[in-house]
């Protein structure tokens, strides 16, 4: 059974760093496609980052420069280091997966969706 597990939110204030960490189970990670996404409160969930089977990585424009997306396959675990983070990063982050190889770019648009999700971390980014 395919289960993702994050953790590592918290509050900051703005400028601060925090790295998120996606665990999984049931799954392999080198064989499938990860993403971060987030929400906040009164708006729909936007794709952040993510990285696909063959290591090919997509970022939203809102993040790039500031966050940075990575996966230990020895571990199963795929992590997202905020750096510079900003009021508006403020949102419930998810962890994703999808078997095999996605187009990353699509995922991280909105315009396909991956099938298996955690149930988020909060990060919360105060001026």
């Amino acid at each position: 059974q395919v289960q993702l597990v994050e953790s590592g939110g918290g509050s900051v204030q703005a400028g601060g760093s925090l790295r998120l960490s996606c665990a999984t189970l049931g799954f392999t990670v080198s064989r499938f496609s990860l993403g971060w996404f987030r929400q906040a409160p009164g708006k729909e969930r936007e794709g952040v980052a993510g990285i696909n089977s063959n290591g090919m990585t997509a970022y939203a424009d809102s993040v790039k420069g500031r966050f940075t997306l990575s996966k230990d396959n020895a571990k199963n675990t795929l992590y997202l280091q905020m750096d510079r983070l900003e009021p508006e990063d403020t949102a419930m982050y998810f962890c994703a997966a999808a078997p095999t190889d996605w187009n990353i770019d699509l995922v991280i648009s909105g315009r396909l969706r991956m099938p298996y999700w955690g149930k988020g971390t909060q990060v919360t980014v105060s001026s």
